[in-house]
């Protein structure tokens, strides 16, 4: 087991006992360290203390919801694309495949693709030219289907195993973006609507949430619930385009293709990103 194994496993282990409030000694323990290394190993690797991970897991996410915004209506303002509201637009910018490149299937461009090691779970990325085409956990998908489903899209694409040409796409997402750093780009395809609802995700703030329900009427379409919920789950670029910050009115989950457990764990790392000094719960795990 290596040491990103061994933080999304104890990740893992956090999420399923977050109700007992596993103490350091005994997480540490599930991933066969010693408390002072395992420690030292969750800060280096995932950017925080098990301490914050543990404590974003026990804020219910609907509360938060209500909580970090000042009414409902501030989430719909945020996620109608006013030019006070968007956060993420800075160093995210999403580009539709043009009609052009559609009909054309994919000839010419060259592909690149390769798998990445993350304290959340092995990522599959693809980059065009353009940018991130294709970013999935291969946990619960294996690389080779998502390759598949890739040059179904890209029939006439040629594509190359390159780790290194795609490393910047994780590398991006855990570290810290410096002002000056340029935008990252995503290069997708999808109809006008899917197009819509992916280009709202990205205006919801790192550490919130909103709706199925608040992203449809924020789109001037109320009654398209479910239709968001579909668009939301056939998003291509996991994490970039950030379908975790999706949950249902009553502050449930909702779903996700790689499973509830892990838009828990996103959810909760993120969260103990965007909210550090958030020290209120979980004494049981040392800071």
């Amino acid at each position: 087991m290596n040491d990103y194994e061994r933080i999304e496993k104890a990740m893992a282990y956090m999420v399923a006992h977050a109700a007992e409030q596993p103490n350091l000694e005994t997480v540490a323990a599930h991933v066969h360290l010693s408390a002072f290394h395992f420690q030292r190993l969750f800060c280096r690797y995932a950017g925080i203390s098990p301490k914050r991970f543990l404590q974003a897991l026990t804020l219910e996410r609907g509360k938060q919801l209500m909580q970090s915004s000042t009414s409902l209506l501030d989430i719909a303002h945020t996620l109608g694309l006013s030019g006070g509201s968007r956060l993420y637009d800075h160093f995210v910018q999403l580009e539709a495949v043009t009609p052009g490149e559609y009909k054309r299937q994919g000839e010419g461009v060259e592909i690149a693709y390769g798998v990445h090691e993350t304290p959340l779970g092995r990522l599959f990325v693809a980059v065009t030219p353009r940018g991130i085409c294709r970013m999935g956990f291969v946990d619960t998908t294996n690389s080779e289907e998502l390759l598949a489903r890739l040059a179904k899209e890209w029939p006439r694409s040629t594509f190359q195993h390159s780790t290194e040409a795609t490393c910047y796409a994780v590398e991006r997402l855990f570290s810290q973006s410096e002002e000056g750093d340029a935008a990252v780009s995503l290069h997708v395809t999808g109809t006008n609507f899917q197009i819509a609802v992916w280009r709202a995700l990205l205006t919801i703030p790192e550490g919130q949430f909103a709706s199925y329900s608040h992203i449809a009427q924020a789109l001037g379409a109320p009654k398209s619930s479910r239709a968001v919920g579909n668009a939301v789950g056939a998003n291509p670029i996991a994490l970039w385009i950030p379908c975790h910050r999706v949950i249902q009115q009553s502050g449930a989950l909702g779903g996700y293709r790689w499973g509830l457990e892990k838009k828990q764990m996103v959810q909760a790392w993120e969260l103990a990103l965007a909210h550090p000094d958030n020290a209120a719960l979980a004494p049981s795990l040392t800071t």
